[in-house]
């Protein structure tokens, strides 16, 4: 649906806002936005709150994972409506969403920023700064170790202020239309996540079971495998690996490395048994690259670390990959002998049985701790088909994924294009681009069915 533009424009006299409605303010933070400066000293309230991707999530304090503070009394207190930002490492983190507002009263931590409007929406507020966070207007400021900003550095921005009344409107349009998008976008990636389940299954089945469902079966003594061909061999990974090779994490630039130039892998490199060359650090000019840890094509990595356990195990065969990229430590090359296909080692290894194999094998508390030593990937029980049967069932296998893969890409793209128009609708929306005042909330298909039953 497309929205009118404001009849008349002025310039705003700010680079990066451009022309704003002729009847709408420029106004200073500091006229409009009060630091929040209660302390949670004596333990006043315990309703432990963060910022996180953009929202303001409620936390357990009794079982809060990772750093914790010395005490929470050190932390602020907010109240429903308080607009939170976070404005530290503001030149290396450009990805995160830094504001949100707040929905209900409890304490978070005082390295953020809160502040409390006065005369303007706090809605409206909330959706101003994230179209300003979207566009990138917080992270040329900043100074200080952790590039981070405060009250202080924030007094001067320009806040668009249209009458009250106009806020409420663009906040009421802003709340129906998110709403809407985000449905959609949870339908997505319901959708994604049975993909994602299908495709495991069908892996599972073929590496477990094979392709022929009249086979004769065996017990193959491994709670995890269950039955398996009679044919096929059960045995641990240290049969069929000739060795393991680890990687190398020196200090990199936080960007993909050009080209023809060197580059370390992210342990994500190997996500979900895809192999991804663009997940990739630039080694930095004075330093000499390990031309022994290049990734070749036809080799099959796996993931030992990382802060998802879910990612841990993460094993993809490189079918195809750019030059001059090198392993990181966080990553194996699994060598294995001619006996195995290394490209049915991959599959199996992202199979139900294998994962929950590996889930079993992770060392490690919550969060980068976590990995998998080599031993015990050495000691995962795998099937075994015959050598030829193996290359049947990963024909096979590429035919069905592909087929699934274009699903899931779909999708994908589809939760991409949503999430590009809700933050471009915010944006035009409270930077007055477009003209919602005449918009009304479309009659909801409950009320038209109720106006029928009625009639």
């Amino acid at each position: 649906m497309s929205y009118p533009a404001y009849p008349e424009y002025k310039d705003s006299g700010v680079e990066w806002l451009r022309e704003v409605p002729v009847h709408w303010g420029v106004l200073p933070f500091f006229s409009r936005f009060s630091e929040n400066k209660r302390s949670n000293k004596g333990m006043v309230e315990d309703n432990l709150l963060s910022l996180s991707y953009g929202r303001v999530i409620k936390k357990d304090i009794n079982t809060l994972d990772g750093l914790l503070p010395e005490s929470f009394e050190t932390y602020q207190i907010i109240q429903p409506d308080d607009i939170v930002f976070r404005l530290t490492d503001l030149q290396n983190d450009k990805r995160s969403l830094r504001s949100a507002i707040s929905e209900e009263k409890g304490i978070i931590t005082s390295a953020y920023l809160s502040v409390r409007a006065r005369g303007v929406n706090a809605r409206f507020s909330s959706y101003l700064f994230r179209a300003y966070d979207l566009t990138k207007v917080f992270y040329a400021m900043g100074g200080g170790l952790r590039q981070s900003m405060k009250y202080g550095d924030m007094k001067w921005i320009p806040v668009l202020t249209p009458p009250e009344s106009e806020q409420l409107k663009i906040a009421t349009f802003l709340d129906h239309e998110t709403t809407r998008i985000d449905a959609l976008v949870e339908e997505q990636q319901r959708l994604i996540a049975l993909l994602k389940e299908k495709r495991q299954a069908v892996i599972s089945h073929a590496v477990t079971k094979g392709l022929d469902p009249d086979v004769p079966m065996k017990d193959s003594g491994v709670e995890w495998l269950g039955e398996v061909p009679e044919h096929w061999v059960v045995a641990t990974l240290r049969r069929v690996l000739q060795t393991i090779e680890q990687g190398w994490s020196p200090e990199c630039f936080n960007f993909p490395a050009d080209e023809c130039k060197w580059g370390v892998l992210k342990a994500g490199a190997v996500n979900n048994g895809v192999y991804r060359d663009t997940e990739n650090k630039a080694l930095p000019d004075g330093l000499a690259p390990k031309s022994n840890i290049e990734v070749l094509i036809g080799d099959l990595l796996m993931c030992r670390a990382s802060g998802s356990p879910d990612l841990i195990g993460s094993a993809a065969y490189v079918k195809s990959t750019r030059p001059n990229l090198m392993l990181s430590d966080k990553l194996f090359r699994l060598v294995v002998n001619k006996e195995v296909c290394s490209e049915f080692i991959a599959l199996s290894l992202g199979s139900m049985p294998l994962r929950r194999q590996i889930e079993q094998s992770i060392n490690g508390a919550e969060g980068l701790a976590n990995n998998l030593s080599q031993a015990s990937i050495k000691n995962l029980k795998i099937s075994l088909p015959p050598w030829s049967e193996q290359r049947q069932i990963v024909a096979e296998l590429m035919r069905v994924l592909d087929g699934l893969k274009e699903q899931l890409d779909l999708a994908s793209d589809t939760v991409t294009l949503l999430q590009e128009r809700r933050s471009a609708l915010i944006s035009a929306a409270v930077t007055g681009k477009i003209d919602v005042r005449g918009w009304q909330p479309p009659l909801e298909l409950s009320e038209s069915r109720e106006t029928a039953d009625e009639v």
